[in-house]
């Protein structure tokens, strides 16, 4: 027996193939062709991008807010007229409740300044007209004991 290995058939036999050409070297310039745009194609017009916040609105305001402001103002300029004890109040619970619901909203309901201008507007409201009433109650009391 030989050490030689067995020869190869002949005729049929399997050859491999040749190895794949190399890849064309990449072109001067970064080696990027774009390629060329569809038939059709219409390039923008010129001016450059419209600007970002052209396409955004401002949250909106939230109403309570808004009801909790001119509540306020009606409390601290009618304070004369007892409505302090009334809308003040209901101003600070109106602006109360308009900056829980402006928290909440994750910036998309805005009047955070306007609802606490209302909380403060109520309460000076309110002390005004309680200071008032409290003012008219002594001055009865005085001259009642005045009289006697």
């Amino acid at each position: 027996m030989s050490d030689l290995p067995p020869p190869p058939p002949s005729g049929g036999g399997f050859t491999p193939p040749p190895p794949p050409p190399p890849p064309p070297p990449p072109p001067p310039g970064g080696g990027f062709t774009p390629s060329p745009p569809p038939a059709g194609y219409v390039p923008p017009p010129p001016g450059g991008y419209v600007p970002a916040a052209a396409g955004y609105a401002a949250p909106r305001t939230d109403g309570l807010a808004i009801g909790a402001l001119i509540s306020g103002i009606l409390a601290v300029i009618c304070f004369w007229a007892c409505l302090g004890l009334i809308l003040g109040p209901a101003a600070a619970i109106m602006g109360f409740i308009a900056r829980q619901r402006i928290a909440a909203s994750g910036g998309t309901v805005g009047g955070g300044g306007l609802a606490l201008a209302g909380i403060i507007l109520g309460i000076v409201g309110f002390v005004l007209t309680a200071a008032e009433v409290i003012w008219w109650i002594f001055v009865a009391s005085q001259s009642a004991s005045n009289t006697t």
